[in-house]
C-alpha cells in the first residue's frame, strides 16, 4: 500500500494589462474563452462551496491540532494505492421514522449487510465480498464503542469467540465490525462506513434512481413490496424495500437477498461510471452530502477529499474489471445453532487473488437461487473453444497476469453483467 499524499491548494495568478484592439474575429474567440472561463469557475465554485459545506456537517469528532485550522480545501484526485472499504447496513430502525417498521420489534443493532470493497493497487478493478449475515466468525477483541455523548471508552472488550457476523455491530460498533471483517480475512480495513434505513433512500434519491430488471413480479407483505417483472427504476423506499427483502426473492433466504443487492449494485456502478455521476461535479457533492448526513464513518473517511477521492479511483475502471462475489459459506451447526459456516478452501483462493490485485473469473454464475440472465445473455464466463497454438508457439498455459479462477462455490456477477432478479413467482 503506497503511502498517501496530501496535496496543497494551487492559486491562480490573474495578470492585467493594457491591451490592443483585436479584429471582430479574435474579439469573438475572445468572448468566448471568456464565457468558457465562466462557465469552469463556477464549476469550480460549486465544487469549493460543496466541500466548505460538507466539511461543516460532517461530525469529525477528531481533536484539532494547534496552527492547523483554516488550511485552504485540498485539490480532490484520485486517491493513491489500494483501499479496502467496509460497508455495513444497519437493521436499527432508532430514529429512522415510521416507514420501517416498529422500532419496539427491533431493539438491537444488527450490520444486516456487511460488504468488503477492494479496489486494486493500480485503480485496474475492484471486487466487493458481501459476507452473509449468519456467517459464524471469530470475534476478536474490540474497541468500545462510542457511549450517548460521544465518548469513547479507554481499553476494549473482550474476545467474544465464535459468533455470527451480524451480531458485530451491536457488540462493539463499528470498529468491532471491521476487526472481525480483517481477522475474517486477513485484509486491513482502511475506511469504514455503516449506513441506516433513511441513508439508503436517500442515496437513491441523490444518484436519480437505479434501474433493475426483475424476470418476476416480486411480492413481499413483510417490506410492503409489491413490483411488476422487467425494468423499474428504484428511487427513496422501494429501493431500500427491493435491498431488505427476502421473502419475495429466491428462496427467501438471506442468501437470495444478496443476489437481490447484487443486482442493484452492478446496476448502480454501471451508472456511475457511465459518465453521469463521476464527472459531474454537482452529483459527486450530491452523493458525499447524502453520506455526510446518513452515515456513520470512520475517523479517516470524515474527511470529504478522502470520499470523493475513493470514488474518483474507480472512474474509468471497466465494468467487467468490477466483480460482485458472496463470501463462500455452506449450511452449518455451531454450538447448537443454524448458520452458515466458511468454506475455507475456496475463502482461501478468493482472498489470495484479491490480496494480489489479481482480477477475478466467476465460474459457479449467480448461484441456485440467484439473478437470471437478462435477454438470454450467459452470467457465466466465455469459454474460449479455440485450438492452442501448435510448433513451437510457447507455452498454452494462462498468463500469471490474468484473472483468477474462483471455485464454482464461489458465486457472484460482474458489474458489466446484465441480470434480473429472480423473484419467487
Amino acid at each position: 500500500m503506497s503511502e498517501r499524499r496530501e496535496r496543497g491548494s494551487r492559486a491562480a495568478t490573474v495578470r492585467h494589462g493594457r491591451q490592443t484592439p483585436r479584429s471582430g474575429l479574435r474579439t469573438a474567440v475572445k468572448i468566448a474563452v471568456a464565457a468558457v472561463a465562466v462557465v469552469a469557475l463556477s464549476v469550480a465554485g460549486v465544487a469549493t462551496w460543496a466541500v466548505i459545506d460538507i466539511m461543516g456537517r460532517v461530525d469529525r469528532g477528531g481533536v484539532a491540532l494547534p496552527g492547523h485550522s483554516g488550511q485552504p480545501v485540498p485539490d480532490i484526485n484520485a486517491i493513491e494505492g489500494g483501499v479496502n472499504l467496509l460497508l455495513v447496513g444497519s437493521d436499527s430502525r432508532e430514529g429512522q421514522g415510521d416507514g420501517f417498521g416498529d422500532p419496539k420489534l427491533l431493539t438491537g443493532q444488527l450490520n444486516d449487510v456487511t460488504i468488503l470493497v477492494h479496489i486494486s493497487e493500480d485503480h485496474s478493478n475492484a471486487t466487493a465480498i458481501s459476507i452473509p449475515r449468519d456467517t459464524f466468525v471469530q470475534v476478536p477483541e474490540c474497541p468500545h464503542p462510542a457511549d450517548e455523548d460521544g465518548n469513547v471508552p479507554e481499553g476494549t472488550q473482550p474476545a467474544a469467540g465464535m459468533q455470527k457476523i451480524n451480531t458485530t455491530l451491536k457488540h462493539g460498533g463499528l470498529g468491532c465490525t471491521a476487526a472481525t471483517v480483517e481477522k475474517l480475512t486477513g485484509l486491513p480495513i482502511h475506511f469504514a462506513g455503516a449506513i441506516k434505513f433513511n441513508g439508503v433512500t436517500a442515496m437513491a434519491n441523490a444518484i436519480g434512481g437505479v434501474e433493475v430488471c426483475l424476470a418476476e413480479p416480486i411480492v413481499d407483505p413483510k417490506t410492503n413490496l409489491n413490483l411488476p417483472a422487467g425494468d423499474v427504476t428504484l428511487t427513496g423506499e422501494t429501493a431500500l424495500q427491493f435491498l431488505r427483502t427476502r421473502y419475495g426473492v429466491g428462496d427467501g433466504s438471506d442468501l437470495g437477498r444478496i443476489s437481490n443487492q447484487q443486482v442493484y449494485m452492478s446496476a448502480l456502478m454501471r451508472k456511475i461510471l457511465s459518465g453521469e455521476t463521476l464527472s459531474d461535479p454537482v452529483k459527486l457533492y450530491k452523493l458525499a452530502r447524502v453520506a455526510a448526513d446518513n452515515m456513520t464513518l470512520s475517523e479517516d473517511l470524515q474527511n470529504i477529499n478522502t470520499m470523493v477521492s475513493i470514488a474518483l479511483a474507480m472512474k474509468g475502471m471497466s465494468t467487467e474489471n468490477i466483480a460482485f462475489v458472496k463470501f463462500p459459506t455452506g449450511s452449518g451447526m455451531v454450538g447448537g445453532q443454524e448458520g452458515e459456516v466458511v468454506n475455507q478452501d475456496a475463502a482461501e483462493t478468493l482472498l489470495a487473488a484479491v490480496k494480489a490485485d489479481k482480477g477475478l473469473s466467476i465460474t459457479g454464475g449467480t448461484g441456485q437461487y440467484g439473478a437470471v440472465p437478462k435477454g438470454g445473455a450467459s452470467t457465466e464466463p466465455p469459454t474460449d473453444e479455440t485450438e492452442p497454438p501448435s510448433g513451437d508457439g510457447g507455452s498454452t498455459s494462462p498468463p500469471t497476469d490474468g484473472p483468477v479462477e474462483l471455485p464454482d462455490s464461489v458465486t457472484g456477477q460482474t458489474a458489466a453483467d446484465e441480470t434480473c432478479s429472480n423473484g419467487r413467482g
